[in-house]
C-alpha cells in the first residue's frame, strides 16, 4: 500500500508539471486556433533557461527568471512570425511553428551543448517526509500544490479581470470581439506570452528533477497534446483534469509492474476518447479558425506538361550514366519521400484529411518486409510486395475509426495510433529488435548494385505517383473531392463519404507501406526512430507544404526540396536544423502557396502546369 500510495502521489507531482505546459498550449489553441508544434520546445528552453539563471539568481529567482524569457520569446515569435499568418491556412501555421522548432533546437545545442545537464535541487525542499513508511521528496509535494494554486490563479485572470474576458470572448468569437474594437493583435500577443511562459514554467520547475536534454522537446510536445485533446481543445480545467488522469494512469501502470506501458499508455487513452467523445473530457467542438478559399477543379495535365514528366523521368533515368556515387543515394531518398509524400497528400489535399502520424504506415511497410526476410526467410522481391499490403491492413483497421472524426480530431487521432505502432516496435525486443530494430535487411542479388536497385526505385516511384495521380481523376478521386468539398450534398447525391475516405485512407497507407519497403531495403536496416517517430510524420507534412497542398506535383518537389536542403545543409554545419527552420520560415512567408503553387501562380498560361 505505501508503494501504491508513493506512486499516486509522483503521478500527481507529474501531473502539475504536465498541466502548467498543457494549459499554455490549450490557452493559445483557443484564442488564435494554432496548433502550436514549437510548445515543446518552449518547455525545453524554460529547462535550460532555468538551470542557467539559477547560478545567478538563486533557484526560484531563475525558475522566474526563465518563466519570463520563454514568455517573452513567445511574444516575439508570435509578433515576428505567426501574426503574418494569421489569415493563413492552418496548416501553414503548423508549418511555422515546426520550423520554430529546429530553430529552438539548434540555438540550445549552440548555447549549451549536446551533453544533459543536471540542475541543482530547491533550497529547503532537499530531504523527503515520510508517507505510511516510505521517503516521499519535499520537492514533489510543493510541485503538488503548484498545479492547484496555478488553476486558481487562470480562472481568477479568465473570470474576473478584463483581458480574462477578452480572451473567453476571443475564443468564443473572434470576429465579433473585433467588431467591438479589440485590439486583437495585442490580445493574441499577450495570450501567446502567456501560454509561453506557463510552458516555460513548466520546464523550469522540472529542473531539480530531471536533466536539460535535446529531446524534451517532442516528449513535451506529444505529452502535452495528449492531455489537451483528452481534457477538450481551448478548456484550462479540462487539461487539469486530464493531466491528472493522464498522470496517476502513468503511475497505477509503474505500481503494477508495468513501467512499459507508460510509452504507451496515455495515447490509449487519448484514442479512446476521441473514439467515444472527440470534443474532450470538458470541451466543445471546434470550427476552422476562418473560412479558406475554395480551390479550383483540378485538371488534367497535358501539353508541354506531359512532355516535361517524360523528359524528366528520362533524365532521372540516365543519370547513373553520369555517376554511381552518393548522388544516387541521395536520389534514392528522395524517390521514396517522394512517394512518402504523396501517399500523404492523396488523403491530405484531395481528401481533407490531415495526419500527423502517417509514418504508422511507412514503418509498417519497412516491418513487415523487414520482418518477412528475417523471420519468416522470404525473398525480398515476395517481401517487398507484401510490405504495401501490410501497411494497408494497419490504414483500414485505423482509418475506420480515423474517418469518423475531421479536422484536428482526426490529425490527434492518427498521431495516438502511430504512438501505439512506435511503442510496439520499440519495446517487442524479441520479434521487432525493440530499439535496436532490425539489421541486415538488404536486396536481392541482382539488386545488390547500387545502380540496379535506383533504377528499380525510380520505377516504383514514378509508377506509385502515377497510379495515384491516376486515382483523382477516376470516379473515385472525384467522389473523394466531393466528400471534402461539401459532404451533405456529395452524401444527397448518394456517395458514402465514409465509406470513400475509409478506402483512400487504405489505398494511402499501401503506397506509403511501398515507399516503407524500398527504404527499409535502401539502407538495409530499419529502427523505430528512423521510420515510426513523430518526427518521421512531421517530415512527410513539411513536404507536402512546402511543394504546395493544392498542387499534385507539390509533394514529390517538397520531398525532393526538403531532401535535399536537409542532406546539404547537414554536410556542411552542425547546426543544419537552424538552417533549415530558417529556410522553411523563408518559404512560409514567401510562398505560402508552397514552392509549386507560387510557380503555377506566376507563371500559368491558360494551361495548368502543376
Amino acid at each position: 500500500m505505501s508503494s501504491i500510495a508513493i506512486q499516486l502521489l509522483n503521478g500527481l507531482a507529474s501531473a502539475s508539471t504536465l498541466f502548467l505546459a498543457a494549459a499554455g498550449l490549450s490557452l493559445i489553441f483557443g484564442v488564435t486556433r494554432i496548433v502550436n508544434f514549437a510548445h515543446g520546445s518552449l518547455v525545453m528552453l524554460g529547462i535550460y533557461c532555468a538551470y542557467g539563471f539559477t547560478a545567478a539568481f538563486g533557484f526560484w529567482g531563475g525558475v522566474a527568471a526563465a518563466a519570463l524569457v520563454v514568455g517573452a520569446f513567445g511574444a516575439l515569435s508570435e509578433i515576428a512570425v505567426l501574426r503574418r499568418l494569421y489569415r493563413a491556412p492552418e496548416m501553414l501555421q503548423l508549418l511555422a511553428t515546426f520550423a520554430l522548432t529546429l530553430v529552438l533546437k539548434d540555438f540550445v545545442l549552440w548555447f549549451w551543448g549536446a551533453e544533459d545537464l543536471l540542475g541543482p535541487r530547491a533550497p529547503g525542499l532537499r530531504g523527503s517526509v515520510q508517507i505510511l513508511g516510505s521517503p516521499f521528496p519535499e520537492y514533489d509535494l510543493l510541485l503538488i500544490a503548484i498545479g492547484p494554486a496555478v488553476l486558481g490563479a487562470l480562472w481568477f485572470l479568465l473570470r474576473r479581470t478584463r483581458w480574462g474576458r477578452l480572451v473567453r470572448a476571443a475564443t468564443q468569437d473572434r470576429d465579433m470581439v473585433a467588431a467591438l474594437g479589440v485590439n486583437q493583435k495585442w490580445l493574441f500577443t499577450g495570450v501567446f506570452a502567456l501560454g509561453a511562459a506557463l510552458a516555460g514554467l513548466a520546464g523550469a520547475l522540472e529542473v531539480p528533477r530531471q536533466p536539460a536534454q535535446l529531446s524534451l522537446d517532442l516528449a513535451a510536445i506529444s505529452d502535452a497534446f495528449v492531455v489537451v485533446v483528452v481534457g477538450g481543445m481551448g478548456s484550462v480545467p479540462g487539461a487539469f483534469l486530464a493531466a491528472l488522469l493522464i498522470g496517476e494512469i502513468k503511475a497505477l501502470c509503474i505500481a503494477a509492474g508495468l513501467s512499459k506501458l507508460t510509452l504507451v499508455v496515455e495515447f490509449i487513452v487519448m484514442a479512446a476518447v476521441l473514439v467515444f467523445r472527440p470534443q474532450g473530457l470538458m470541451g466543445r467542438p471546434w470550427e476552422a479558425a476562418h473560412a479558406e478559399e475554395p480551390e479550383a477543379p483540378l485538371r488534367a495535365q497535358v501539353g508541354r506538361y506531359r512532355v516535361a514528366v517524360i523528359v524528366a523521368v528520362a533524365a532521372l533515368a540516365a543519370l547513373p550514366l553520369l555517376t554511381t556515387g552518393y548522388a544516387l543515394v541521395l536520389a534514392i531518398d528522395i524517390f521514396v519521400f517522394a512517394l512518402f509524400a504523396a501517399s500523404l497528400h492523396f488523403i491530405m489535399g484531395p481528401g481533407g484529411m490531415v495526419s500527423f502520424g502517417h509514418a504508422a504506415y511507412l514503418g509498417l511497410g519497412a516491418y513487415g518486409a523487414g520482418l518477412l526476410v528475417k523471420k519468416a526467410g522470404w525473398p525480398m522481391e515476395a517481401a517487398l510486395a507484401a510490405a504495401p499490403l501490410a501497411a494497408a491492413a494497419g490504414a483500414l483497421l485505423f482509418g475506420w475509426f480515423c474517418v469518423r472524426l475531421s479536422g484536428v480530431y482526426l490529425a490527434m487521432l492518427t498521431l495516438a495510433f502511430a504512438q501505439i505502432v512506435w511503442s510496439i516496435a520499440y519495446q517487442w525486443d524479441g520479434f521487432t529488435g525493440g530499439s535496436n530494430g532490425l539489421v541486415g535487411v538488404w536486396p536481392a542479388s541482382w539488386l545488390s548494385s547500387r545502380v540496379a536497385f535506383y533504377l528499380l526505385t525510380l520505377a516504383l516511384c514514378v509508377a506509385g505517383t502515377w497510379l495515384l495521380r491516376r486515382a483523382l481523376f477516376a470516379p473515385f478521386g472525384y467522389a473523394l473531392r466531393a466528400g471534402r468539398d461539401s459532404p451533405l450534398r456529395a452524401d444527397a447525391t448518394g456517395i458514402d463519404v465514409q465509406r470513400t475516405q475509409w478506402i483512400a485512407f487504405a489505398v494511402a497507407g499501401g503506397f506509403a507501406g511501398l515507399a516503407g519497403g524500398l527504404f527499409a531495403f535502401s539502407k538495409g536496416s530499419i529502427s523505430p526512430d528512423s521510420t515510426l517517430a513523430v518526427s518521421r510524420s512531421i517530415d512527410a507534412l513539411v513536404m507536402v507544404l512546402l511543394g504546395g497542398v493544392q498542387t499534385l506535383t507539390g509533394p514529390a518537389v517538397g520531398a525532393a526540396a526538403f531532401t535535399w536542403l536537409q542532406d546539404a545543409i547537414a554536410r556542411n554545419t552542425d547546426y543544419w536544423r537552424a538552417c533549415l527552420g530558417a529556410a522553411i520560415l523563408a518559404m512560409v512567408l514567401v510562398f505560402p502557396q508552397g514552392i509549386v503553387g507560387a510557380l503555377r501562380a506566376r507563371f500559368e498560361r491558360g494551361e495548368d502546369p502543376a
